[in-house]
């Protein structure tokens, strides 16, 4: 069977008490959802992280059946080659949010999600550290990609970014996570580096005009080369992946998927989504045997704390989607994590699923607790593609 596989990202969420307790995806009107729901079979999957929280690249190498701790994914590989940045065997790649600080603490994590960092990337990119040389490109907005490159580096070190530790908001200082000279040379250079341009950009006029000057890097997700086998090694289809964020498109390149471009596709609110499901729906037509299509508004709307726009933009992709209420083989519709409007982040919720063309357990609608009671049970992320999506035993 072909597959359209529709990740909404931070989909899931808990219950939100404006609402009468009832989630964001329970709260809106999606009758295309819905109906695909009592044809098809509903599921919950199991979030894999390692951290506190779920994070996206951990989510999603899940998804297509790639064990982020067996194959050393992390974000940081993922954002910088991404960002344009050649990251060579040896160097270390970390993913980096432009944040606020003051007086030793995260204000803001996203410096009120800026814009256009472009100059204060300029003023980084290329800083030298004891014979260590920084790379710092543009990941889009308050992302960057950052790539160590010297001698005697190591990606065994800790997070910077106190979003990801146990909620804590004060700076966080970069450990050696491995007891060697290399991982504790590599915290040591990059704490420096930390530093140093912290210095540089609280100076910067731009920040100087900003109630959130982004005067800090946080980091994450340290990195090296990675191996993968490709999709269709794996799996033998021919994927293609369609997504408007850089670090979406990257997990496609990644695992060998061509990457089909859509105008105006970008990640936000305002995204093109009708233009990405044609363009879905368009290459499943033609000769690929899957179609990852991404959609990220559903994450940030909830990292943002606006539940009223989550559900709206719910709704919104639930009548966009009904350009493949025709279609005939299997549709998959899921999350890499839940994200809670309550918390502003990630959280550790269950993640819906629904897969339609595999025959029916007449649940009646798409939500969370419907996909409780689904017959697909709970499934551990990592198992759905080779145990639901390939599986010729799913069919009942």
């Amino acid at each position: 069977m072909k597959t359209i596989f529709i990740v909404l990202d931070g989909l899931g969420d808990e219950e939100i008490p404006a609402f009468k307790n009832k989630t964001p995806l329970e709260k809106a009107k999606t009758p295309n959802l819905d109906n695909w729901a009592k044809e098809g079979r509903l599921g919950l999957l199991l979030p894999v992280f390692k951290g506190s929280l779920p994070t996206s690249e951990e989510g999603h190498f899940s998804l297509f059946g790639y064990d982020p701790e067996k194959y050393g994914l992390s974000r940081g590989i993922v954002t910088a080659a991404g960002a344009g940045i050649d990251v060579e065997r040896g160097d270390v790649a970390i993913r980096g949010n432009f944040a606020t600080v003051k007086n030793g603490e995260v204000v803001d994590r996203r410096a009120g999600r800026i814009k256009d960092p472009g100059e204060l990337i300029k003023e980084i990119d290329g800083l030298e550290i004891d014979g260590v040389s920084f790379s710092v490109k543009s990941a889009k907005e308050h992302r960057v990609g950052i790539a160590m490159k010297g001698e005697g580096l190591s990606a065994q070190i800790s997070d910077g970014d106190p979003h990801y530790g146990e909620g804590e908001s004060g700076l966080k200082k970069i450990e050696p996570l491995k007891d060697d000279k290399e991982a504790a040379y590599t915290a040591e250079i990059l704490n420096k580096f930390l530093e140093k341009s912290h210095r540089i950009l609280k100076k910067h006029p731009l920040n100087k005009k900003r109630d959130l000057p982004a005067n800090y890097i946080l980091t994450r997700g340290a990195s090296g080369v990675v191996d993968l086998p490709g999709f269709k090694e794996r799996y033998d289809k021919k994927a293609a992946c369609v997504a408007g964020k850089v670090l979406y498109k990257q997990v496609g390149k990644l695992l060998g998927m061509d990457i089909l471009e859509v105008e105006g596709a970008n990640g936000l609110p305002t995204t093109n989504l009708e233009g990405k499901f044609q363009k879905a729906r368009e290459a499943i037509l033609s000769n690929y045997d899957f179609v990852f299509v991404h959609v990220k508004a559903t994450d940030s709307l909830a990292e943002d704390g606006d539940f009223w726009g989550k559900m709206e933009f719910i709704e919104e992709i639930d009548r966009q989607l009904a350009i493949f209420n025709e279609f005939t083989d299997q549709i998959i519709v899921t999350a890499d994590h839940s994200t809670c409007c309550l918390m502003k982040s990630h959280c550790h919720e269950k993640i819906p699923l629904l897969v339609r063309g595999r025959g029916s357990d007449k649940t009646r609608y798409f939500s969370e607790k419907e996909c409780a009671k689904g017959s697909l049970g709970k499934i551990d992320q990592r198992n759905l593609l080779k145990k639901i999506v390939f599986s010729d035993d799913v069919c009942q």
